[in-house]
C-alpha cells in the first residue's frame, strides 16, 4: 500500500510528530472542557442562566440559531469551534496544504519529482488525501473526547444525544474541508510555503472574525454569509442532534470548488523556482 501511494505516505509521515501531538492536545483540550462543564452547570457558570446570552455569543457556541452558550450544547459547541480548537485545525492544513506543492517549487525538490513517472494530477491527488486523513484524525480525536464525556455524565446525556456530537464531528469535517480547498489552490498557484499558511489563517482567523461582528453588529448581518463560521455550526447539531444540511453542503462545495480550481492551476503553470 505504502509503494501504491509514496507521496500520501511521506507527507503524514513527514508531519507524524506534529499530528500526534495536536491530536495529543485536541483530546486534552475537549477532555478539560467536559471537566469543567461537569463541575460547573451553566447554570452556575452564566449567574443563573435566566437572561438570553448576546446573539454575538452564540459566533462561540456554534450556533446561528436558538442555542445559549448558556446550555450544555453551547459549552460543548464551544469547546468544537474555540480559538485553540480552531488554531489546531489550522496548524494542520496550512502545513500540509503547503507542502502539496508550493513548498516543493520554493525548494526546488519539484523538479526531482517531475523527472519521475509521477503526473500532476497524482501528486496533487495524493497529497490533498493526506490533508483530509489529517483533519480526520484532529476532528475524530475531539469528537470521540466528547462523546466519551457525555456518555460517562447523566446530565450531559440528558441534555445532549451522542447523535448530536457525531452530526457536529461531521460540521467539523465539512469545516476542514472548506478551507483545505482553497488552500490547495493557493498551494498549486503559488511560489511559497508563507502564501500557503497566510492564506489559511487569513481565512479561519479573519472568517470567525467577520461570524462575530455580524452576529454583534446588525448593519454588518449581512457579512456572515461570507464567513465559513456561519455554516459550520456544532452548538446547533448538538442542541438538536442533527446536521444542518444547508450549511453542511455550502461548506462542502466550497471545498470542493477549491480541490477543482487547484487542478487547473496546477496542470497549467510552470513548475519552476
Amino acid at each position: 500500500m505504502r509503494a501504491r501511494f509514496p507521496l500520501f505516505w511521506l507527507a503524514l509521515h513527514r508531519r507524524r510528530r506534529m499530528l500526534a501531538m495536536l491530536a495529543a492536545g485536541m483530546v486534552v483540550f475537549e477532555a478539560l472542557m467536559v471537566l469543567v462543564i461537569r463541575a460547573v452547570p451553566p447554570v452556575q457558570m452564566f449567574a443563573g442562566g435566566g437572561h438570553a446570552a448576546p446573539d454575538a455569543l452564540k459566533a462561540f457556541s456554534g450556533s446561528t440559531g436558538d442555542v445559549s452558550i448558556a446550555s450544555y450544547a453551547g459549552l460543548l459547541g464551544a469547546g468544537l469551534v474555540h480559538p485553540f480548537w480552531i488554531a489546531m485545525q489550522l496548524t494542520a492544513i496550512g502545513s500540509l496544504t503547503a507542502a502539496a506543492v508550493a513548498a516543493d517549487v520554493e525548494s526546488g525538490t519539484v523538479e526531482l519529482l517531475m523527472v519521475r513517472p509521477v503526473s500532476r494530477l497524482r501528486l496533487l491527488g495524493e497529497r490533498a488525501a493526506a490533508v483530509f486523513v489529517a483533519s480526520l484524525a484532529l476532528n475524530t480525536a475531539a469528537v470521540l473526547t466528547v462523546a466519551g464525556g457525555v456518555a460517562l455524565s447523566p446530565d450531559l446525556h440528558h441534555a445532549v444525544a451522542l447523535r448530536g456530537v457525531f452530526a457536529a464531528g461531521l460540521m467539523g469535517l465539512a469545516f476542514t474541508a472548506c478551507l483545505t480547498g482553497p488552500a490547495l489552490a493557493v498551494s498549486a498557484a503559488g511560489r511559497r510555503k508563507a502564501q500557503v499558511i497566510g492564506a489559511t489563517i487569513t481565512v479561519g482567523a479573519v472568517g470567525f472574525a467577520v461570524n462575530f461582528i455580524a452576529m454583534a453588529w446588525h448593519p454588518a448581518a449581512p457579512l456572515r454569509y461570507l464567513s465559513p463560521f456561519h455554516y459550520y455550526t456544532p452548538g446547533d447539531a448538538l442542541a438538536h442532534g442533527t446536521l444542518t444540511w444547508g450549511s453542511f453542503a455550502v461548506l462542502l462545495t466550497v471545498g470542493a470548488a477549491g480541490l477543482g480550481a487547484a487542478v487547473p492551476l496546477l496542470l497549467r503553470r510552470d513548475l519552476a523556482p
